[in-house]
């Protein structure tokens, strides 16, 4: 599949056609950048053929930003492993775990959908961004998310190309596929209250509903 080339002037021109599964994902225009961007939240992923940005705020999650960079076809997840101490100690040692599922299937949504729309796997580049400790009543949730994507970027033998990830703080993070270029904010005035809330009542969810169950990862 080829990508299409989409360039709207401004925010009264309709958005370029999702892929269908990917529908439900909010998108608005963003003026700053004259794009329109795709907002994730955690458990969600986005892919663009069309030049459109995909925006999210993380604190303990991470995402993956994927792209081929010859057709400039990509797009970024946001995840987190449950942090149960019984799955954060599996999950430590990176051994096949209820906890590196999520992960796993958090990467390869993301990087299937990507080939199907045209990528190459040999053309993927990818960065991560996230992984900070802002749960402070929980395992560094942070951390483990960071050593899993790191792991199975390696295992999988893709190519990590960049990172901003770990310290304490949460971030705001804007990706542009068909550039490559990911603009991140890190909000250091404050634990934002809602991306902790946010992200405790998805950890929470995590640590009730095994893979494949009704929650929705994606």
């Amino acid at each position: 599949m080829t990508p299409l080339k989409y360039s709207p002037n401004n925010q009264d021109e309709a958005p370029p056609p999702a892929l269908p599964h990917l529908a439900h994902i909010n998108r608005y225009w963003d003026k700053l950048h004259e794009v329109y961007a795709a907002k994730i939240l955690p458990g969600q992923y986005y892919v663009t053929l069309r030049g459109e940005a995909v925006v999210t705020v993380l604190g303990s999650c991470v995402s993956a930003c994927v792209r081929d960079y010859k057709l400039g076809v990509g797009g970024m997840n946001h995840f987190m492993l449950p942090a149960s101490r019984d799955q954060a100690e599996l999950a430590r040692g990176m051994e096949p775990s209820v906890a590196n599922r999520y992960g796993n299937f958090a990467m390869e949504a993301l990087i299937n959908d990507i080939l199907k729309c045209g990528g190459r796997r040999e053309y993927l580049e990818i960065k991560i961004v996230g992984g900070g400790r802002i749960l402070e009543h929980m395992t560094n949730v942070g951390r483990l998310n960071i050593d899993f994507v790191r792991a199975y970027i390696q295992t999988e033998g893709l190519k990590l190309i960049g990172e901003d990830v770990g310290d304490i703080y949460p971030r705001k993070v804007l990706y542009l596929p068909a550039e490559g270029k990911v603009r991140v904010k890190k909000l250091r005035t404050v634990h934002n209250s809602t991306v902790v809330e946010r992200e405790s009542s998805y950890q929470k969810a995590l640590a009730t509903e095994p893979v494949g169950g009704e929650i929705e990862l994606f």
